[in-house]
């Protein structure tokens, strides 16, 4: 049994003295932060480490009291733009402490922003102003992508998950929407990742409707090239619509800065382009109905135009027939007045004639009964060829009547046509091609549109142009 030992305690006073005596002031220390764990009574405990080819090679817990960490904390994001978080590395200002019951804490009260994630985030936030001043940060932004974008460009590993998403959820999307996807495969991480995709980007060429850089989710370290200043020139000078998709969603790297948009995941951007689509069939969709709608207005609108003008038609016709019967009972009721009359007058003037005889053969006593029944004859048969000449005259005048009558004309298989004005048509010369004109039969009427207009001049032996 080994008689010079130490009790725990006493090796851990040893300990804490040495440390003590080592670092009796505060020291700066390069780390990692590994974790970051705000406290609701205003601490923040951290795990800082170190790694070498992978492998972490140093831990250590440290703290931030709560008079410290507000100030430290809101300093850091305004000098890098982002606040504490795992991952990134700083340099901080500590104390070294030792406690026999908790082991070696270091005490935080500083940290200077130029070590930040070694160095990137100065050099992100440089990188943007050197992009910015060579309006690089806008030439993605003037790019627009097809009204349906079909032929996609896919810088990505193949066996990368974000890849195998973005695959799957475009090609089973719902709508059944069918897209053109081409691989350009790259490194995704490391040092050699920049040079690898913007040799994917030369690759691609013309004939692409957008291009699309996939990296499903990964550490600060594995996504640092996504930083990278020649990348985000080689994306914005790119001729095509390029869109990003990063890392997680907490993600933005200067290569979704400079794109011509980005979304939070491969997953979302396949959800992108699916969208496009079903928002162009939905408004294929509406306008399809509102085309029916308005043809359906347009076409009760024009029946109830048809149904007005035939009504008009209807009428027209019928009032002129109307009115050329009045006209031909007045016609009529005149020439049988004038008949009446005339018949009247010649029955007065052979009344007369015969009186005047009777007065000539009471005065002449003395001619002889021949002569006097020769006259008589000569007289009644003068009389009665008068008379039946004016009866032969009525009953022309009668037959002419008759004939004229547009009633008995449609009867015998005429017809009278009308024109835009509703009035008969006589000639051509007032039809024109197109014109609408009314037909009257004997049992009803139709309406006909003019396809042909032709004078006697003009082909003769044609008897029907249909």
């Amino acid at each position: 049994m080994a008689e010079n030992y130490l009790e725990l305690v006493d090796l851990q006073a040893r300990i804490r003295a040495g440390l003590e005596s080592l670092f009796p002031g505060k020291a700066w220390v390069k780390a990692e932060i590994s974790q970051y764990s705000p406290r609701a009574n205003g601490h923040c405990y951290l795990s800082l480490s170190q790694t070498r080819g992978g492998k972490t090679v140093a831990e250590c817990r440290a703290m931030i009291w709560k008079w410290h960490f507000p100030t430290i904390s809101a300093f850091f994001q305004k000098a890098t733009g982002e606040m504490l978080r795992p991952g990134i590395t700083v340099l901080v200002r500590c104390e070294v402490n030792y406690s026999e019951l908790y082991g070696l804490t270091l005490y935080i009260d500083a940290i200077d922003p130029a070590f930040t994630v070694g160095e990137k985030v100065l050099e992100k936030k440089k990188a943007i102003e050197k992009l910015t001043a060579g309006g690089y940060m806008e030439m993605q932004k003037e790019l627009l992508l097809p009204r349906l974008p079909y032929r996609l460009a896919v810088i990505s590993s193949k066996t990368a998950a974000g890849y195998e998403d973005f695959c799957r959820h475009i090609e089973e999307n719902e709508g059944g929407y069918r897209f053109e996807v081409h691989l350009f495969e790259a490194l995704m991480q490391g040092s050699d990742a920049p040079a690898s995709i913007i040799d994917a980007l030369d690759r691609v060429g013309e004939g692409f409707d957008a291009v699309l850089i996939l990296r499903g989710g990964g550490s600060e370290t594995d996504l640092a090239c996504f930083d990278d200043y020649d990348l985000a020139v080689a994306i914005a000078t790119c001729p095509v619509p390029v869109i990003t998709a990063i890392g997680h969603e907490r993600d933005y790297h200067i290569a979704d800065m400079v794109a011509s948009r980005y979304v939070k995941t491969p997953t979302a951007l396949a959800a992108l382009f699916v969208d496009i689509y079903a928002a162009e069939e939905e408004y294929l969709v509406s306008l399809g109905t509102r085309i029916r709608l308005s043809l359906t207005a347009l076409a009760g609108e024009r029946i109830r135009e048809t149904d007005a003008l035939d009504r008009r038609i209807r009428f027209g016709l019928l009032h002129l027939h109307t009115a050329a019967l009045r006209r031909v009972d007045s016609t009529a009721d005149r020439i049988h007045t004038g008949l009446l009359g005339l018949y009247s007058a010649s029955e007065k003037k052979l009344s007369d004639a015969r009186l005047r005889l009777e007065r000539n053969l009471r005065a002449k006593t003395a001619v002889p009964e021949r002569a006097l029944s020769a006259a008589v004859g000569r007289v009644r048969f003068a009389a009665m060829a008068r008379h039946g000449a004016a009866w032969s005259w009525i009953a022309l005048q009668e037959a002419l009547i008759k004939a004229s009558d547009p009633r008995a004309l449609i009867e015998r298989g005429y017809v009278v046509v009308t024109g835009r004005d509703n009035k008969i048509l006589k000639s051509v010369d007032r039809v024109r091609v197109g014109d609408c004109i009314g037909v009257r039969f004997s049992d009803g009427t139709l309406t006909a549109r003019v396809d042909n207009v032709m004078s006697d001049s003009d082909e003769i032996n044609r008897i029907n142009t249909a």
